[in-house]
């Protein structure tokens, strides 16, 4: 069970998450507890950290030292109310529990867990409540795991424990074929399997963190997506995230995912001979910038061509300042960026063996009168670049024109 900063967010939704475990402990079932800091508690050890070190000191040893503590205090007390409930519970450390990263801090890996010592207390009868977004790095430093860190937790841990399932519990009550706030007719889905919700994730979707995602489909682990806000109760609102052979009903499109934090770079006459796009995009590599969307078309000057690709509007400053730098190796003639663009994908396990995904994507853009600038695509999913402003048209079109809200319900006991 892994509770996120907003399910901890103070004594009272502690208490509540102290409910939860309860009623998991009621049913017989050994448990362990991952848990994040509270709600805004590792941003304000971040400043910290910045004030102190008198800039970004966040690959260092001491900042993991300071950051990881928001988890540590969590761990303690949600221990405490478990206790005081009379229950048997005692908190963990991640250097308690052998989890073992790389030396990379402030992002480290995980490379392994010693799960020996949980394993015992948990056969024991205790429950274990672990401080998520940390390990141990070589040489006995506390490492954290970056972002989102405590849902590798989780998944790890239970990974490394032959877990029967890794529930996540968050402010929402499932994964959702929509942001409900654009479309109110959103649905959730009882079911969808990794690679959809792997997909939904790189592109923005913040129910569950990339990483845990790809460690789960790797191990093995299903994850069931539900609320901590509740009371509990056995037949609460849930998602099931599990391998796409246990899936009942296979969905061609199972989800329009938006993402406004994008921005585009042209440049533009780039000299069309070899090793030009290798010059460009493995420098940009080395600083640092992930790129997405790539489009090369031939100038009007039949010697040149335009290239151009997505990024993180993050990113922007860096690639641009990256670009300027190497002008005269590359030879291109002029760079332009927009920050005024998103990106709208669908995303379905179904569309491998069905035919007229894209033209439909493409037909019902086009009837609304957007313009696509950048396409990119995988087995299982549609990207499209388009103007900022159409963001919203886009996804309610789309989630109508694929009928997603009036997704059936599938059958949520394929894996239990």
């Amino acid at each position: 069970m892994k509770f996120g900063g907003t399910s901890v967010g103070d004594l009272d939704r502690i208490e509540r998450v102290a409910r939860h475990v309860r009623a998991q402990v009621a049913e017989g079932k050994k448990i362990c507890v991952t848990v994040s800091a509270m709600a805004g508690e590792t941003n304000r050890l971040v400043d910290l950290t910045r004030r102190a070190g008198g800039g970004d000191v966040s690959r260092t040893p001491d900042y993991d030292a300071v950051v990881s503590t928001g988890e540590q205090v969590t761990a303690g007390l949600l221990a405490l109310v478990l206790q005081r409930e009379g229950l048997k519970a005692r908190s963990w450390q991640g250097w308690q529990v052998g989890l073992r990263t790389d030396a990379t801090h402030g992002a480290a890996v995980i490379e392994g867990i010693d799960s020996e010592r949980l394993g015992g207390s948990l056969d024991a009868g205790e429950i274990a409540v672990v401080s998520g977004f940390q390990g141990v790095a070589p040489g006995g430093r506390i490492s954290t795991l970056g972002r989102g860190g405590s849902d590798t937790t989780a998944v790890a841990l239970a990974a490394a424990l032959d877990a029967a399932r890794c529930d996540i519990y968050t402010d929402v009550d499932g994964v959702y074929t929509t942001d409900p706030r654009i479309v109110p007719g959103a649905r959730r889905l009882d079911q969808i399997s990794f690679e959809e919700m792997l997909e939904m994730a790189s592109l923005g979707a913040k129910v569950l963190q990339t990483r845990s995602v790809g460690l789960a489909m790797n191990h093995g682990v299903p994850i069931r997506v539900l609320s901590s806000l509740e009371e509990p109760r056995a037949d609460a609102p849930c998602t099931l995230i599990v391998d796409e052979e246990a899936i009942m009903e296979r969905r061609v499109v199972s989800a329009v995912v938006p993402s406004r934090a994008e921005a585009k770079i042209s440049l533009l006459g780039v000299p069309n001979t070899p090793g030009k796009s290798a010059m460009i995009f493995a420098g940009l590599a080395g600083a640092k910038v992930n790129i997405d969307m790539i489009v090369q078309s031939q100038a009007r000057a039949g010697e040149s061509a335009n290239v151009s690709f997505t990024l993180k509007e993050a990113d922007l400053a860096r690639a641009l300042a990256h670009l300027a730098e190497v002008k005269d190796q590359v030879g291109y003639t002029d760079v332009l960026a927009d920050q005024n663009v998103s990106k709208v994908s669908i995303i379905g396990v179904g569309m491998n063996d069905h035919t007229g995904i894209a033209a439909k994507m493409f037909e019902t853009l086009a009837e609304r009168g957007i313009n696509i600038q950048n396409i990119s695509t995988s087995e299982i999913k549609i990207s499209v670049l388009i103007p900022a402003e159409y963001t919203e048209l886009a996804v309610r079109a789309l989630h109508d024109a694929f009928g997603l809200g009036a997704v059936r319900s599938e059958m949520a006991g394929a894996v239990s």
